[in-house]
């Protein structure tokens, strides 16, 4: 199968806007778009930027937007896209530094305006602070979130709203105000109940949940802690 990779560049410092540049490549089975990328850099354009380390989609940082869909390159197999031709662009949304690597910044930040770590105020236990199972099972969705971002990028309230903290952080927040060893809530529910940037602003469009790469239902975390701002 030979198939043309429609590729988005852009430098910010040389070119007054993005323009496409095609490749072309033999793809064999079980090839991902990642791959294909690295084939292309090697042996066609050296000067082409994305960004990736794990391969193995537990990092992230390999997330772009695939034929008009956010996902991660590195477990994106170009066979099931079912197309020969296959557009990449940078994940729309973000304020692009070069090619396909968007700036996450502002994403980062908004992460940490949630506070994403335990907030305990007890005196911590000899050895450590015991949950079990059924109290796990409530965050276990959630924990496995790797911030690649595209459930932020997909976002239509985001787009509108560059304040707005946006599914990846209100998720995040989910994790820590359901984990039953926290007892900062009030501190964690306080950042995400913003009338103009917190989770109100949520549409329940559902884009995050067709874009994360791990099936978590972001919508209904963020559901969950609606309910519990709504009867605490």
């Amino acid at each position: 199968m030979k198939a043309t990779f429609k590729i988005f560049r852009f430098n910010p410092e040389s070119n007054e806007k993005p323009s496409f540049k095609n490749y072309s490549l033999e793809i064999s089975k079980g090839i991902t778009v990642l791959d294909a990328l690295g084939e292309i850099k090697a042996h066609q354009d050296g000067g082409i930027t994305y960004r990736r380390s794990c391969r193995s989609a537990i990092c992230g940082s390999c997330a772009i937007n695939i034929n008009g869909i956010n996902a991660l390159a590195c477990r994106t197999q170009i066979e099931t896209l079912n197309s020969p031709i296959i557009k990449l662009e940078p994940l729309p949304g973000f304020k692009i530094i070069k090619d396909l690597v968007a700036d996450f910044e502002e994403f980062f930040e908004k992460l940490k305006k949630i506070k994403p770590f335990l907030i305990t105020y007890s005196i911590p236990p000899e050895k450590e602070r015991l949950q079990g199972h059924k109290e796990r099972k409530i965050i276990d969705q959630a924990l496995n979130c790797i911030l690649c971002g595209a459930c932020t990028s997909s976002c239509p309230s985001f787009w509108m709203n560059k304040n707005y903290l946006g599914p990846a952080a209100i998720n995040k927040s989910f994790r820590f105000i359901f984990d039953s060893r926290d007892e900062g809530k009030e501190e964690h529910l306080d950042a995400v109940n913003q009338e103009q940037s917190g989770l109100w602003r949520c549409h329940t469009i559902l884009n995050c949940v067709d874009a994360c790469p791990k099936n978590i239902d972001i919508t209904k975390n963020i559901n969950s802690l609606r309910l519990k701002l709504s009867n605490p």
